[in-house]
This record gives structure tokens, sequence and C-alpha cells, in this order.
């Protein structure tokens, strides 16, 4: 070797500049923000929203502009099955009895990440709750009701593998506040106007909620200007001020009951407003103003995945159902010296009647919904003493959905077939039918009525059809 003195000296002098190093680490101030970096959302600025009594904290971003317009046409379907919470579109809009060859006019179609995600509908906007699959984000998007075109979108980074679909809820729009309930329950206001984030709650961190087995299928309750949630956890049920996002007050946990698919119902009964939610123990109704439990029962209980939402009949009836074997049952409230009790009036055997997606329709004193395995998928319609009126025979529906407008029932199979039948019990009397989404693939996602536009999705596509006589001309969206 020609310079052995080397191998002793630059060592030496590696070992002296580290332990430098390490000396200026301990001995500097290191306790500046540390920032979470996720594809697609790093480069995004806006404010930083702190989680409710918790130690973590989220960035959901600044919302993203596009070239969209809000549509001028009136009308609105703010939340889960429409403005009265019934799955009936009541709106005066005269629809087609009659389709032509190639269906009713496809006004606009988009693509969306997978998932069942329904469209809420709002001063010209729809939103939809999409699924980014390459940022990893749940992404609210704000789309123009005339041609689908994005008018903004804002994310939340939050990973949620595919299992059917990712995406399940429908936002909810109270005024300028449109509220989202994500797969793994983080719940979230936002400004209609700007995208803004106002608040972000995460029911899991904070009220000790369990996200169920197929991800949070409760779509969010706007009443009175208070955001109703069912965590389920620490506590039972939750009221936020919309637009803060501040509680406003909280039910105790109620046995060991967890979250299911279903999503909280108001109703009136004995001069009380109360919210109804089946857990994954039983049923149970908390008073509006205060949040106090008034009640509570085990006489219902779903198996497996509980999806379908009571449907309130009136004088303290409600209707309940599920799939995986549960069939249904008809509950009484009743009051007495202000307490409330509940007794069952009747049940239905699964091959009688249970529906495992979507919560059946209440009009005109007669039920409609789609009848799961282990009976034929067909639509039924049956009067709250049980009796049977009509079927659908051949014509089987899957996991598809439902709405009425206009006296008519439009039921879409879970393989994209369109069908609209007349809203009578005297018999089943189909008008028309369309492949409405082509080669489709678990078309399961709640549809959405406004101005005779019907928005239908399937996994991975959400289309909106002119179910009036008008013929505009097609586009598709981004």
């Amino acid at each position: 070797m020609r310079f052995p003195w080397l191998a002793i000296v630059v060592p030496g002098l590696v070992g002296f500049l580290g332990l430098g190093a390490i000396g200026f680490w301990l001995g500097g101030d290191w306790t500046g923000p540390m920032e979470l970096r996720t594809p697609g959302l790093d480069r995004q600025t806006g404010p930083l929203v702190v989680l409710q009594e918790a130690k973590t904290t989220v960035q959901p971003g600044q919302a993203i502009f596009s070239d969209g317009v809000p549509s001028k046409l009136a009308g609105a379907w703010p939340c889960f099955r429409g403005p009265q919470r019934d799955g009936i579109c009541w709106e005066p809009v005269r629809l087609a009895d009659r389709w032509p060859t190639t269906g009713p006019p496809v006004l606009w179609q988009i693509q969306l990440g997978p998932g069942h995600a329904g469209a809420a509908v709002a001063q010209g906007r729809v939103f939809v709750l999409d699924y980014d699959v390459a940022a990893q984000a749940d992404t609210l998007r704000c789309l123009s009701l005339d041609d689908g075109r994005e008018i903004w979108r804002n994310s939340y980074p939050v990973e949620v593998p595919e299992n059917h679909g990712s995406s399940r809820t429908v936002p909810a729009v109270w005024e300028d506040t449109v509220v989202t309930f994500g797969p793994k329950c983080h719940v979230a206001g936002w400004d209609v106007q700007t995208g803004r984030c106002l608040w972000f709650v995460d029911l899991v961190r904070q009220y000790g909620a369990k996200v169920p087995p197929w991800y949070a299928g409760q779509c969010p309750l706007i009443d009175q200007g208070r955001v109703i949630l069912a965590p389920c956890g620490d506590v039972f049920m939750l009221a936020l001020d919309c637009r803060t996002g501040a509680v406003v007050w909280q039910t105790p946990k109620v046995s060991n009951w967890e979250m299911t698919h279903v999503s909280v119902v108001p109703m009136e009964f004995a001069g009380r407003r109360m919210y109804v939610y089946c857990g994954s123990g039983g049923i149970a109704g908390v008073a509006a103003e205060d949040g106090r439990l008034l009640w509570q029962s085990t006489d219902w209980v779903g198996k497996m995945a509980t999806c379908p939402s009571p449907v309130p009949l009136g004088d303290g009836r409600l209707f309940c159902s599920g799939g995986y074997g549960a069939g249904s049952v008809l509950l009484q409230l009743e009051e007495q010296n202000g307490r409330f009790h509940v007794r069952v009036l009747r049940r239905w055997t699964p091959r009688q009647f249970g529906a495992e997606h979507h919560t059946p329709i209440f009009y005109q004193g007669y039920l409609y919904g789609i009848r799961c395995s282990p009976a034929p998928d067909q639509l039924v319609c049956f009067d709250p003493e049980g009796r049977e009126r009509w079927n659908s025979g051949p014509d089987r529906f899957g996991r598809g959905p439902l709405l009425l407008a206009d006296g008519k029932l439009y039921v879409l199979s879970e393989r994209g077939l369109l069908v609209m039948v007349e809203a009578t019990p005297e018999a089943y009397r189909p008008l028309a039918r369309f492949q409405a989404i082509p080669e489709a693939q678990d078309a399961w996602g709640p549809l959405a009525m406004v101005g005779g536009r019907l928005i239908l999705r399937d996994l991975t596509r959400m289309i909106c059809l002119d179910m009036t006589n008008a013929h505009p001309t097609v586009r598709s969206g981004k």
C-alpha cells in the first residue's frame, strides 16, 4: 500500500463527523409539523382540519374546479330516498308512459370508481361520494345535472380495498352544506359552492364505531339543521350541527350493539319526533330534541348484513326487513304515561318477504319491495296485513334498486335492465323495459329522480336518463 496512513486517518475522520451529526440532531429543535404525503393529494394546500377529540389530523385538500356549470332545473333529491326519505319523487312532473325502442334518452354518463354510492341532487348539482383508486382517497364529486360535467371535487386520504366495490352511501344536502359518510366511517361537511371542507369526524377513532364487514352503508341524515349519525360504539347516536360539526347531543351506548348498513330514520309518534336505528342487536328510538333513549327492542335483529332501513307506516307502525334468512317484521309502538313499548304485530318468513339491499316503498297503503333469496328475486306488492297482492313472476331483479314517481315504479335489475311498472295493488303491470346499462355489473346503487331525470349506476358507471317526452342531445361527461 502506497499510503498506509489513510487506513487510519479516514475512518477516524468519518467517525468524528458522525458523532458531530448525532450531537447536532440531539440538540436541535425538531418539533415542527410532519406531513403525510398521499398520492394525488400531496400538492394540495387546503385547510388542516383537526379531528374533534382525536390526536390525529387529516388534510381534506383544496377543491379542484372544472368547467361544469350548475343546472337551472328546479327540484331536488337531497338525500337517501329523496326529500321525504320514502323513495318517492313527489314533483308534479309528467313522465312518459311509454318509451321508444331505443329507450329513454341518455343525457349523460360518467365513469366512477368501483362502488354503489348513489347521487344526491340539489341546486342544480349532483353530488356523489366516489372512491379514487389511484389517489387512495374518498372523493366528493360535484357534477352538473345538465350534462354530467364536473364542477369541483375534494378528497381526503383513506385506503379502502375493493370488497364488492368501495363507495356505498348517498350524501345529504341542507342549505349550503353537503355531508358525506365514507366507507371507513369518516363523516365530513363540505361547502356546496366552494367545495371547502368545513368539518371532519372519524367515528372509529372518536366514538368507538366499528366499520361493518362490507364497509359503512349508513347514509347521513340531516334533520332540522342537525346531522344525525349512529356510531353504535361508545355512543349509540349522535347529533352534530350541520354547518360547524359541533356536538349537539349524544345518546349513551346501547348494550353491545354495533353499526349495521342501515340508515337512521325519523318518525313522529304520540306527539314526539324520534330517530330510529337498527343496530346489530336490535332496534331503538331516541328523542329528536335531546338524544334521550325512548325505547329499544330485540324483536327485530337482522342476520349477517342488515341493509334496508325501517319503514314508518303511520300510527307508530314500523316495517323492518332483511336478507340472508332474516325475513320481515311489523312492529307497533305504544305509549303510556310517557313511556314507550314495542310489540310485534306480525312476521314474514324469508320466503314470504325479505329484502337484502333496498328499503321497500310504502305508497297508498301498500308496500313494494324486491324479495330476495330463498324466494325468487321478484318485485312484490303486499299490504301491512301480510297479504301478497302480486309478484313480478319471471321478471327478476336481484339486488337492484327501485323508486316511485308519477304513479310508476322504476325498478332496475342488478344487470342493468330498467322496468317501468304501474304502481297499483291490482296486478303486476309492466309498462316498458329497456337495457339502461349495457353489460351492467352489480347495478346496486340507489336511484335518484329530479325534474324527470333519473340517475342510476352500476359498479363503475353513472347514467342520467330523461324520463319525460323530451329528446335532448346525448353526450358523455368526463
